[in-house]
Formats: C-alpha cells, structure tokens, sequence
C-alpha cells in the first residue's frame, strides 16, 4: 500500500529519530552502532544492521544507525553528487524495518566535515552515544577528507572503549552489493539487477503532475509523476507498479522526452493496465515500482505508429505480471 515516509514502523514498534546530538539523551548508552549514508538501505546495509541488532539484543545495549543529511556528496561536491536512491524520509522508514531503536540523523555541514577521526569517535560515537561496538563495511572512511578508514578506527578503539566489527562486501547472484552499484543498474535501466541488490524493486515516491495527457488521447489512462529530483531509470519503456491509496496498479511507464509528439518534454509517464478507475489529486503520495525494463524510448513516424507499440507495450507487460503470479513470491 502507499506510505506515508513519516509515518511510524510498519510493526508498531517505536523508533527515536534525533535530528542533532543535543537531542540525544544523557546517558542514552550504552550502543551498538553503524555509520554510514545507508542510500537506499540495500541488502548490504541490511546485512550489517542486522548484526547491529543482533549483538545489542545479546548485550542488552541501544541498536544506533547514524546517517547524514544532505548526503556528504552534496555539501563536498555538489556538482558531482550522486542522485540519491531514497530521501530521508523513505530512508529512516527502511531503516526502522531493520529493528534498530534509534537513528542519529547527524547535518552534514562544515563543522562536522572538518572533525578529525578522532574527533568524530570521541564527541559522537563516545560521548554522545555511550558505544560500545561499532559495525562497518571494509570499505567505511571517515573524518576530515575521509582520512580514516576501520583499520585507524579499530586502532582507536583500543583506547576509547569499544569494539569494531569489520564486515566484508555483500555478493548477490555474482554482484558485489553497493548504493554505487544500485546507481548505475538503475542508470542504464537494469532495474531487474538493481532489485536483486536492493532486496526489493526500485521505487520513486513523488506525487501526480498535470501533464499533457497524451496517452489518455491514445485512449489508455495515464498518470504522469511531478518533477522528481533521486534517481530516475535510463530513458526506456518499463514494466511497473503503481501503489496509489492503499492500491495497486499493473502498469507500463515511460522515461524520457516525449519526442514522437514534437517538442521534447521529459516525463515520467505511466500507463494503467488495470480497467479499475482511478483517482488521484495532485499531492497524494504515489509509489512507483520499477520491475523490467522492456525497450529503450525512441521517436515514432507518427501517433498511430506509437499507439501500435504501446499495445505491444501493454501486451508484454501483462503477459510479465501473469508469469510473475506462476513464480514464488510473485512480481
């Protein structure tokens, strides 16, 4: 069903969110914690927070994410950072699925950019957090310029309390488990991939645009999303879900420029195979599930030529979603 990203775990259980470290309790420790951007909170991140998870249950300590905002990227670099695969809200929503207890949303700005590691340890893991173990991938950096990395943490440790549990790199099917490498399937349309590293489809959460309609004139209902800032698939046709209101739709969407109907326009466009009617106002939060990509987008000699393949577009994704019903788990 559509989530509201602010909304409480699906299993009824509390989270805390503290947005800065004055709003982390004295005395809050003590903690096992991980440190990292957790985008898109793949199976990788879920791999480690569930060791997080597990040994604060054993130790009877607080199971902490901490995480930044804006993305490091953005404040370093904002020219070359990296579109993101969840926003905050969606972010701290996947990660309360994990069972940790709390999340540290710490403001990725010039003060804490410019801590040393030892810094970085000592105000936030130590003092703030009380930690008493901290879980990090072999490929963690932190403090000013990203100097340190787990073997100067855990060299650290020794001195200031706590443990470090260092976890190797994540395969599926083949494939080493990374936001980067989420990043370029979905970049160049291999959302199929992608969902096998993320445990879950790739999903954009916008709302509807009043767009120009143009598959409603080709008589198949459409909804077209608003100006969407994460990241987008490559241009190209896709087999998806929509989730509206507690619904679900089977549907085709498209990626790109519109070039067939003169100007290029980008959109994300989607057309609803289900004959259900739908109804949806400008700001109700729709989910969109990438599932296959089916063909890249191209320009058609004219609108009958691009009805036709539509049809075909149709055709392939319900003949997907029947097959998809005969697999366990489904679509």
């Amino acid at each position: 069903m559509s989530r509201n990203p602010n909304a409480a775990p699906d299993d009824g259980r509390a989270i805390a969110i503290f947005r800065s470290l004055a709003d982390v309790p004295s005395g809050f420790g003590p903690t096992v914690a991980a440190v990292g951007n957790f985008d898109g909170v793949h199976l990788g991140h879920r791999e480690i927070l569930a060791a997080v998870v597990d040994e604060a249950r054993q130790t009877g300590a607080r199971a902490v994410a901490i995480t930044f905002e804006p993305h490091p990227e953005r404040f370093l670099r904002p020219a070359q950072a990296p579109r993101l695969i969840t926003p905050l809200p969606e972010r701290l929503r996947l990660l309360a699925e994990t069972g940790i207890d709390a999340v540290l949303v710490l403001a990725f700005n010039a003060a804490l950019a410019n801590l040393t590691p030892r810094e970085f340890a000592e105000r936030i893991l130590v003092t703030a957090l009380g930690v008493r173990s901290v879980h990090e991938g072999q490929n963690f950096r932190f403090g000013r310029g990203a100097a340190a990395g787990v073997g100067e943490l855990a060299a650290m440790s020794a001195q200031l309390g706590f443990a470090v549990r260092v976890h190797q790199a994540v395969r599926v099917r083949g494939l080493e488990v990374s936001s980067s490498a989420v990043r370029l399937l979905v970049g160049a349309g291999d959302v199929r991939r992608a969902r096998w590293i993320l445990g879950r489809p790739f999903t954009v959460l916008s709302t509807r645009a009043s767009g120009r309609s143009i598959g409603t004139r080709l008589l198949v209902p459409t909804v077209n999303l608003a100006p969407y800032d994460g990241l987008l698939p490559a241009f190209g046709v896709y087999v998806t879900r929509l989730r509206v209101n507690g619904r679900a739709f089977q549907a085709v969407t498209n990626v790109g420029n519109r070039p067939t109907f003169g100007e290029e326009s980008f959109a994300v466009e989607s057309h609803i195979l289900d004959s259900r009617p739908i109804d949806i106002e400008e700001q109700t939060p729709l989910e969109l599930e990438f599932l296959l990509r089916l063909r890249g987008e191209r320009e058609w000699a004219s609108p009958e030529a691009l009805k036709t393949q539509i049809f075909k577009d149709v055709a392939r994704a319900k003949r997907f979603f029947q097959l998809a019903r005969l697999l366990p788990g489904g679509a």
